[in-house]
């Protein structure tokens, strides 16, 4: 489960509660991301909450030994304040505390700011078999949209 909330100096991070699902979801749409699969997963959801109000979004899909990093947005007024940053990093620390092998993404815009954040580009047949069964790998995301790795822990073998 999500860690209750860290602080950082723009908005404090927090893990998504079921009342968060609709500013998520507008958020989502505002920023031209999919929303298929975000219900089925929302329980793994951290936000960005500033004086009330939803200003970023981030969540993990749990695939058994791996996990899907999507969903991840920032409104627009807050883009380029560390809010996006604080998100991914704290959904690495909580699939990190939970034993997962590695994070998978895909991205259309962002190829070149998750390798600041230790991701890097993989084919999709790279791409565990759970991972790419995913609604964001199977519908949600085009083909052109780049497949990206975070290795977390060396798988045991």
């Amino acid at each position: 489960m999500i860690a209750p909330s860290t602080e950082t100096a723009a908005a404090r991070i927090r893990a998504a509660s079921q009342g968060d699902l609709p500013a998520v979801e507008r958020l989502l749409t505002a920023s031209q991301l999919p929303l298929d699969g975000v219900r089925e997963s929302f329980t793994d959801f951290i936000v960005a909450e500033s004086n009330g109000d939803i200003v970023g979004a981030a969540g993990l899909e749990i695939c058994r030994d791996d996990a899907l990093l999507r969903s991840v947005a920032v409104h627009t007024d807050w883009r380029g304040k560390g809010v996006g940053r604080a998100l991914v990093t704290r959904a690495i620390a909580d699939a990190e505390a939970r034993g997962i092998n590695a994070l998978y993404l895909l991205t259309t815009t962002a190829e070149h700011y998750f390798p600041t954040l230790g991701f890097s580009k993989v084919t999709r047949d790279d791409v565990p078999a759970d991972v790419r069964a995913t609604k964001e790998f199977t519908t949600a995301c085009p083909d052109s949209a780049v497949a990206m790795k975070r290795a977390l822990r060396t798988p045991q073998g």
